[in-house]
């Protein structure tokens, strides 16, 4: 397995469409990295330079310390899963996995060996001698990922490989691939828009938008302490509430038309007066206590998830969610709180986040 570095990576096409612009990220070495972002904001296209699929305009990319910009594909020794499973369809489930190493001119001992182990591995052993028509989208999936293990690639590259799935078969094939991560110990980077997909399997999350890197870190320091207004909202089911306010003085925070907040002073670099984005996730609101201060929030409607209630509604001028377990509050407004160490801030301009590096 082997580490995979991007240097200052660009991406142009013809009329200037710059669709990658600038990407730097050090991929170590057995690591589960997931590209994470909207539809459009370059993940793909950075997937596929590093596979050799897609020429790059400048910057390099190197795999195990060397630099592939010129190197082919197929030398690479790099293994893609994509989407819509590649499989070939006149072709056996054991030939489809075979059929790389055959072009290799790999032993047939040595290809029965790894189709064998393989197969054991996805537990699909029952259906090689099957065509792909007689398989589920999971087996097929299970097929297109047993021909990337057999080449035993120096990294594995997934280009959104669950998109085709319903959601239940989702959370079953996410479970899989890391489960397989954590047996083969590969290099694995994987596309997807799903924030669940990427917080549930990565090691580190890469956040792009607009053909850049947003942030980049663990999943749970990317939710806990977003970088960016962006990364705020796209990640997280409600996405982060944000309210327009200022600063009201040490610790304490203004919202437009609802109330005051207070918020952790030395984590945030911000003097008294100046306007700020307050961002707090759904489920850090609470439920205000007797005495305690409190937003007024204005129920619209609440959503029923069974374990947890979605409030919907406002406080002041901002739209908020709110997540609340255990009994509903009575009437149409109550009042909320939030620990100071939830509340966020960002710059209203900017969206990036004020707080201290």
């Amino acid at each position: 397995m082997a580490s995979v570095t991007l240097q200052d990576v660009r991406k142009v096409y013809a009329g200037g469409v710059e669709a990658v612009k600038g990407v730097s990220l050090d991929i170590p070495n057995g690591s589960f990295t997931v590209l994470l972002g909207p539809s459009g904001c370059g993940k793909s296209t950075l997937l596929r330079m590093i596979a050799g699929l897609e020429a790059i305009t400048s910057g390099t990319v190197s795999i195990a310390g060397k630099v592939v910009n010129e190197v082919e594909p197929a030398e690479r020794d790099i293994a893609m899963v994509f989407q819509n499973y590649a499989l070939y369809p006149h072709m056996s489930v054991y030939d489809n996995m075979a059929y790389g190493l055959r072009n290799r001119g790999t032993a047939k001992e040595e290809i029965e060996k790894r189709v064998a182990e393989a197969a054991k591995l996805l537990a699909i052993g029952d259906f090689l001698k099957r065509k792909p028509r007689e398989l589920s989208g999971g087996q097929r999936q299970r097929v297109a990922m047993g021909r990337a293990i057999v080449r035993e690639p120096q990294a594995f590259l997934f280009d959104e490989p669950l998109s085709n799935l319903d959601a239940k078969l989702r959370v079953q094939m996410r479970i899989e691939i890391r489960r397989l991560h954590n047996r083969l110990k590969a290099t694995s980077i994987f596309v997807t828009h799903d924030q669940i997909e990427a917080m549930t399997m990565a090691d580190s999350i890469v956040v792009m938008n607009g053909g850049r890197v947003e942030q980049t870190g663990a999943p749970n320091h990317v939710y806990r302490f977003p970088a960016t207004r962006f990364v705020a909202t796209f990640i997280g089911s409600p996405a982060m509430n944000l309210l327009p306010g200022r600063i009201a003085g040490p610790g304490e925070a203004e919202i437009a038309g609802g109330g005051r907040i207070a918020f952790d002073p030395n984590a945030f670099d911000v003097t008294p007066g100046r306007e700020v984005e307050i961002g707090i996730r759904p489920e850090d609101l609470r439920l205000a206590g007797s005495g305690e201060g409190a937003l007024t929030f204005k129920k619209d409607f609440a959503e029923e998830l069974g374990a947890t209630r979605l409030f919907h509604g406002t406080v002041g001028e901002g739209a908020v969610v709110v997540a609340l377990s255990g009994p509903a509050p009575a009437g149409d407004s109550f009042g909320l709180s939030a620990a100071p160490d939830a509340v966020h801030l960002f710059d209203p301009a900017s969206g990036d986040s004020l707080r201290r590096a």
